[in-house]
């Protein structure tokens, strides 16, 4: 098992969250982004610098996950492309992504999509603060005793 993430965009407290996973089960941890991403340092984490361009990080998880790892993302057409492979899929806000739900949450963010695409930005409330942190945390935490217990 080992713990991707998708780590472009994702807040430093969930990185740090996963780096310590990562050295308390000694499960490699794997930052993925096209540019070096700030993070803790540990014996089991590394770096995958990617060239620039579009999807280039997601190839590279999604060309070297396995369903036996766990991936961070918030990027949903990532999280489709993983689960259609049977990985394990959270997102940095807790969600788990599953073969129920992401049907749905890829049609959201396409919706919101072509909202933009016609000039209507809609107002975003969602704030990222300790809260999101404890559910990342819970959600992160079960995910990861299921996939140890299936070992």
């Amino acid at each position: 098992m080992r713990f991707f993430i998708d780590s472009d965009s994702c807040p430093p407290d969930i990185r740090e969250i996963v780096a310590r996973a990562g050295l308390r089960t000694k499960h490699d941890v794997v930052f993925v982004a096209n540019r070096k991403i700030p993070h803790s340092r540990n014996p089991y984490v590394s770096d995958v610098i990617v060239e620039s361009g579009k999807d280039r990080a997601d190839d590279y998880i999604v060309e070297n996950s396995d369903p036996s790892d766990i991936v961070i993302t918030r990027d949903i057409l990532l999280a489709e492309r993983l689960v259609n492979r049977n990985v394990a899929v959270v997102n940095d806000r807790g969600t788990l992504y599953t073969s129920e739900n992401i049907r749905e949450r890829v049609s959201l963010r396409n919706y919101m999509q072509e909202l933009s695409d016609c000039g209507l930005k809609p107002v975003s409330t969602a704030k990222f603060s300790k809260r999101e942190i404890f559910e990342f945390a819970n959600a992160f935490d079960r995910l990861l005793t299921s996939k140890l217990r299936e070992k």
